[in-house]
């Protein structure tokens, strides 16, 4: 929406009026308020585990290792400084070299998708795929966190007809 249209709507008694320039749907990826009739839905943003645990690309392997397992997690995502996602560590290279960094190791550009996804329709997708986790991060690649299939269930029902 355009400064002007924004000002007419002030002007018109509307108490919370926002210029944003990206769009509807990364204002929904930003956790940004919604409304409408799918606004109750459960969404990745709703339901993703924001606690997995992180390193940066310089890391060795060994000490990645020993946060992820010491935190309960058989995954790290490898973030720069601004926590945008690089890639990722998985068992298979969490049980390599431990004196090598993770960018070395990692597996690059993993797929992500954003906190807006309906749960329910990610899930039926999971389904498909026969996959356990996804990546979510913001539009600029920025980590949220990793959603679970099971957490999907655990989000009761949406209004999409997919029971929880």
């Amino acid at each position: 929406m355009s400064p002007r249209a924004a000002w007419r709507l002030e002007g018109l008694g509307f108490k919370e009026v926002y210029d944003y320039v990206p769009g509807k749907a990364d204002w929904f990826a930003s956790g940004l308020p919604k409304e409408g009739k799918l606004a109750s839905a459960p969404t990745l943003g709703d339901t993703t585990r924001r606690d997995v645990p992180t390193c940066g690309p310089e890391e060795k392997v060994g000490h990645a290792r020993g946060l992820v397992r010491g935190a309960g997690w058989d995954r790290c995502v490898i973030v720069n400084e601004q926590r945008i996602v690089l890639g990722l560590l998985r068992e298979k290279e969490l049980a390599s070299d431990p004196d090598a960094a993770a960018e070395r190791v990692m597996r690059p550009g993993p797929t992500t998708f954003r906190p807006d996804a309906l749960a329910g329709k990610m899930a039926e997708c999971m389904d498909k795929r026969g996959t356990r986790t996804v990546l979510v991060t913001t539009s600029d690649g920025k980590l949220v966190g990793l959603f679970y299939r099971e957490d999907a269930d655990a989000a009761n029902h949406d209004p999409i007809g997919r029971a929880g």
